[in-house]
């Protein structure tokens, strides 16, 4: 199991401090809001030691998938093509010339499955993670401050005003562990997350996009498990 190390804050940092009652009642809705939208358009940035991975793309919070384009830097571009995956499973349809965006449709062949890595893989963990990040019901709000829940400031992302908070010491959710850091918006609307991995010295971004979010079509052959 991936053990996840406390990641950075904004640059107005201000914190660590008790989460007052309206920052808890916002954390706690946040992952509910992601699954009321359905979905969120996402880019993960994943570290690594020969190059990093960026996985563009949606994920289908109801239907537990996420789809997209996944791209390496550096020396790193063996992972390059479209990528698909659910709770227990990667879809990888490799390509030479991976597009900026993955197609609607995926394509109907060409794709390999393997199991989702539980360790030793800083990608398959960004993806359980970023799969993690909505719920279909809300969090406790009175149990996130006992729990460890704290503010650590204030930010900007895209012009959108934010508070940084770390969620509960929950280390057996992936998606809400307390060395997650989470910037929310006044409404709980998730911008951005940011966490380390065991295996990594930087830590993996996984950034909730302006664009429109677009339905996840299951890899030809696969239904998603719900």
């Amino acid at each position: 199991m991936a053990v996840f190390l406390l990641a950075g804050g904004g640059p107005d940092p201000g914190g660590p401090r008790a989460l007052t009652e309206d920052e808890a009642n916002r954390l706690a809705i946040a992952r509910f809001r992601n699954y009321e939208a359905r979905g969120r358009a996402v880019t993960i940035t994943v570290p690594g030691a020969t190059g990093g991975l960026t996985v563009t793309g949606s994920v289908d919070y109801r239907g537990k998938v996420g789809y997209g384009v996944v791209r390496g830097s550096g020396r790193d571009t063996s992972s390059d093509g479209l990528i698909q995956w659910t709770a227990t499973s990667v879809y990888v349809h490799p390509m030479a010339h991976a597009p900026a965006h993955a197609p609607a449709s995926p394509p109907g062949s060409g794709w390999y499955d393997r199991p989702l890595q539980a360790s030793g893989s800083a990608l398959d963990t960004s993806l359980a993670i970023a799969l993690k990040l909505g719920s279909d019901r809300p969090d406790n709000a009175e149990l996130l401050p006992q729990n460890g829940a704290a503010w650590w400031g204030r930010d900007q992302v895209d012009g959108h005003r934010v508070d940084v908070m770390t969620g509960p010491a929950s280390p057996d959710r992936s998606g809400t562990a307390g060395n997650v850091r989470y910037w929310v918006g006044p409404d709980g609307t998730m911008y951005r997350v940011r966490v380390r991995v065991e295996s990594e010295e930087q830590p993996v971004v996984i950034a909730f996009d302006s664009r429109t979010y677009v339905p996840v079509e299951p890899v030809p052959g696969v239904t998603p498990a719900r």
